[in-house]
């Protein structure tokens, strides 16, 4: 799994899933729509990736973002285990991604 493509597709299940799971347990609508859609964003930049066009690695960086601009805050405010699990998927994603970009420039 050490293909940047893999990790971003894996990082899409991984959010997707989560924003599903959200949603089947909880009936939250924002969390399905923020995690289908910080999935897609992934998988677009992992599909990007593997086919070497532009952008792929940016669009991982940018989900990475996003995610950590929305899970960072609550795990630092709740310490509760799904923040900062998500946490942690998005400084995986920030420095895996970042890192690849980085090496481009």
């Amino acid at each position: 799994m050490d293909e940047p493509s893999t990790q971003a597709f894996f990082l899409a299940l991984l959010t997707a899933g989560g924003g599903i799971t959200g949603y089947i347990r909880t009936g939250s609508v924002p969390s399905i729509a923020a995690g289908c859609t910080v999935g897609a964003l992934y998988a677009l930049g992992g599909l990007r990736i593997r086919q070497r066009q532009p952008y792929g690695t940016e669009l991982a960086l940018l989900a990475s973002v996003v995610l950590a601009g929305s899970s960072v805050p609550r795990a630092i405010r709740s310490l509760k285990p799904l923040p900062l699990g998500l946490s942690a998927v998005a400084v995986f994603g920030l420095y895996r991604f970042g890192t690849l970009w980085r090496a481009q420039g």
